[in-house]
């Protein structure tokens, strides 16, 4: 919903404004604009957008949950109308680079409440100093070759919005393992729509690449960020792209030396 602008109407018609009201967000349900199970802004912000009263944005919604076009939950409406969701489950792995622990291998995940690095507080737009969810991973083998760490910040957005990751608040004091494997799909149940950037980097000096990937949502408010460092000459980072109305497409990148 946020990537659309305000639309002026059209003339009356005959139809009511709620009616035509209904018809537009039909249309941005339709062709996309509105992803299927994203949620949609509040009655005021939609007032706002559309230009007319709250009282209109509330019989236009009706009108499209009676369709079961939206429905209606404790957070407020979000699209139902059948297709493929923006992001596949499968083509975001938390945390980035994150590998499954095998025979000779190490896997270890903790989470800390402190105050994250300078980059990250303001990616996140956090105050300097302000402490957030600190989630860190290690793997290697067994010799310490592969090895790849990651460091992710979290918002108050994901922090306010997600109450699984809420949870761990209390929890977090650097040594228990978490991982935190259905991260992103506890934010997709809370609603909101994850838009992902991730840019590589040579490390000066070193045979490693950093990964960093930053996360937002539909309203382009910061969810978190990860720092990934990987060697580059051990390992290799593997991306897969699901694009509209097409399969997955797996495409495996060696890092340049």
């Amino acid at each position: 919903m946020a990537r659309t602008t305000p639309h002026d109407h059209p003339p009356a018609e005959g139809k009511p404004l709620y009616r035509r009201l209904a018809m537009e967000l039909l249309g941005e349900l339709r062709d996309g604009t509105v992803p299927p199970g994203e949620r949609l802004p509040g009655e005021r912000r939609l007032a706002g957008h559309f230009g007319v009263s709250r009282e209109t944005v509330r019989q236009a919604l009706e009108l499209l949950r009676r369709d079961g076009l939206v429905a209606t939950d404790r957070r407020g409406s979000h699209a139902t109308l059948p297709g493929l969701p923006v992001e596949i489950p499968a083509s975001l792995t938390f945390p980035v680079g994150a590998r499954a622990a095998t025979p000779g291998t190490v896997a270890r995940a903790t989470v800390a409440w402190e105050p994250p690095p300078p980059e990250h507080a303001e990616a996140l737009e956090l105050a300097p100093g302000r402490p957030t969810l600190i989630h860190r991973y290690r793997y290697a083998t067994a010799d310490g070759r592969g090895l790849r760490t990651a460091v992710t910040s979290f918002s108050a957005v994901a922090l306010a919005e997600v109450e699984e990751l809420a949870r761990y608040r209390d929890r977090a004091d650097g040594t228990a393992t978490a991982h935190l494997r259905r991260a992103y799909d506890w934010m997709r149940r809370a609603g909101l729509t994850l838009h992902h950037r991730d840019a590589i980097t040579r490390l000066a000096g070193t045979p490693s690449v950093r990964v960093t990937r930053r996360v937002h949502d539909q309203y382009a408010r910061p969810l978190e960020i990860t720092d990934l460092v990987v060697d580059a000459q051990q390992d290799a980072l593997v991306y897969e792209f699901t694009l509209p109305g097409r399969a997955a497409t797996p495409a495996a990148a060696e890092p340049s030396r």
